[in-house]
């Protein structure tokens, strides 16, 4: 068994990717790997029987703008902890983009929060953690909500 060198940690900006940023990052320095912190966001695309409205660029540099702080943010929160991060922001399908992403980086350890939705709402909105660990390449280590006020 080979032990990760490089993590990454999708960052929805919510608790529970807090949560596992912060598990990532004790793990990594146990390992000694490095973390990779990225956001995948969707342009926002509106259809209406008439025609879609589709976010201006204007827009679009506005949601990259406020990505970027609150990953930077998020990184600075870690920035003692002795382990190598970096911050990565991409535009796509969230699951589709953090696949991707992990092959490309040769990732070894997917490292995400889940919101744990259950019934109706699951169905409507789906699961990315769910999508990720049925399709990555690597090993996928998920925290549920409840996990994020315990200490790791």
């Amino acid at each position: 068994m080979t032990l990760p060198k490089t993590i990454l940690v999708p960052h929805d900006f919510g608790a529970g990717s807090d949560h596992a940023l912060a598990y990532a990052v004790d793990l990594a320095k146990a390992l000694g790997a490095e973390v990779t912190v990225m956001h995948a966001f969707e342009i926002p695309m509106v259809g209406f029987p008439d025609g879609t409205l589709v976010a201006t660029p204007e827009l679009v540099s506005r949601i990259l703008e406020g990505v970027n702080v609150g990953l930077k943010k998020a990184v600075e929160l870690h920035a003692g902890a002795g382990v190598v991060m970096q911050s990565l922001v991409k535009q796509g399908p969230t699951w589709q983009t953090i696949l991707e992403t992990a092959t490309e980086r040769e990732v070894d350890l997917i490292v995400m929060g889940t919101h744990g939705r259950h019934g109706l709402p699951r169905v409507l909105l789906g699961s990315v953690a769910e999508k990720v660990v049925r399709t990555a390449h690597c090993p996928v280590l998920t925290l549920h909500p409840g996990e994020a006020n315990t200490k790791t």
